[in-house]
């Protein structure tokens, strides 16, 4: 009961802050380097990272995820991210991925955001990303934060933040305090978006817009299990997988258009299909963006056997095919 009454208090409070700021909630694109920026608001979903059977970077696979994205009217797009494998990758890697996506996002609509963290606290090579995402068009820059106390954290980021007119998203873990966000706010000019994994994000978000007076767009990570109670709470973003970002983003506009019954609808399709064993393992093949040879390289922490998701057998393909088809096929835009 306690935990539900609390929850009902962040929910209240949540309502009080959407009637008294007069800040616009269409986007926070008015914010961005350029008049012309796209929206950062909406679904901005991790990009997983294919590799071909001799563990080559697959950039006609990469590239497919963000043509994924444009079709589908995904408002953005964001790699490479923890569920992207960054730290299993070489600097090349990173190097011609974010070119492969960036080119292939040329001209659409959904807004590209490069992740320019680096292994063992390296800034240089992270301003290294940062000015190469910038030369190649990207709409945004990314990064989790090194290791260090709030001082070190602060100058990394107003580092990046100086090192190109990009946005910068600031993602959150470990115990980075509400303080330290707004902090960096107010002393970062390029700092658009906090993409808040740091104690419990639900917890947090109130906080975080009253003190930013709701101009800093709050994203939800943690792999979006909690929708609806961060659509209340009034979260900019969600970072979900790419496979289902176009029924998740109708998910957000159905509520944006306070349309609270059908958007709770649309959301449970999202966990229902997800209940289906191997979906996860197999969706991004069967809707055509990855191949069916498409590989996925260990992640760190995946050497124990019991860690490793099985082997799929053509049963599990197919069940997750018709699955597909029988039960998501009218919402699927992409």
């Amino acid at each position: 009961m306690p935990n539900e009454m609390n929850r009902r208090a962040i929910l209240k409070a949540a309502g009080a802050i959407a009637a008294g700021v007069a800040f616009s909630r269409v986007g926070f694109a008015a914010q961005g380097a350029n008049p012309g920026s796209k929206p950062l608001r909406g679904l901005f979903p991790i990009g997983q990272t294919p590799f071909t059977q001799d563990d080559k970077l697959d950039l006609d696979c990469l590239a497919a995820e963000v043509k994924f994205c444009n079709r589908a009217s995904v408002p953005g797009f964001i790699w490479p991210q923890i569920a992207s494998g960054w730290s299993t990758m070489t600097a090349s890697e990173r190097y011609s991925g974010a070119e492969a996506i960036l080119a292939a996002g040329k001209g659409g609509r959904t807004a590209l955001v490069i992740g320019v963290q680096t292994q063992n606290n390296d800034l240089p090579g992270a301003i290294a990303f940062a000015k190469h995402a910038a030369q190649h068009g990207a709409d945004a820059i990314c990064s989790l934060p090194p290791e260090g106390d709030d001082n070190a954290l602060l100058s990394y980021y107003k580092a990046i933040g100086n090192a190109t007119d990009l946005p910068l998203f600031v993602q959150t873990i470990g115990n980075m305090s509400v303080d330290l966000i707004v902090h960096m706010f107010h002393s970062i000019p390029t700092m658009r978006v906090v993409k808040d994994e740091a104690g419990d994000p639900l917890a947090r978000v109130t906080e975080i817009r009253q003190k930013t007076g709701d101009k800093l767009g709050v994203f939800a990570g943690k792999g979006v299990r909690v929708m609806i109670d961060e659509m209340q709470l009034g979260f900019a973003g969600y970072c979900p997988v790419v496979a289902l970002a176009d029924v998740f983003q109708q998910a957000f506009e159905l509520f944006e258009a306070g349309k609270r019954r059908e958007a709770f609808d649309m959301f449970g399709r999202i966990l229902a299909f997800d209940s289906i064993a191997h979906a996860d393992q197999y969706l991004l093949v069967a809707r055509g963006i990855f191949k069916e040879n498409t590989r996925s390289r260990p992640m760190p922490g995946m050497g124990n056997p019991a860690n490793k998701p099985s082997p799929l057998t053509e049963d599990d393909k197919k069940a997750v095919r018709e699955a597909l088809n029988t039960y998501l096929k009218p919402y699927l835009r992409g």
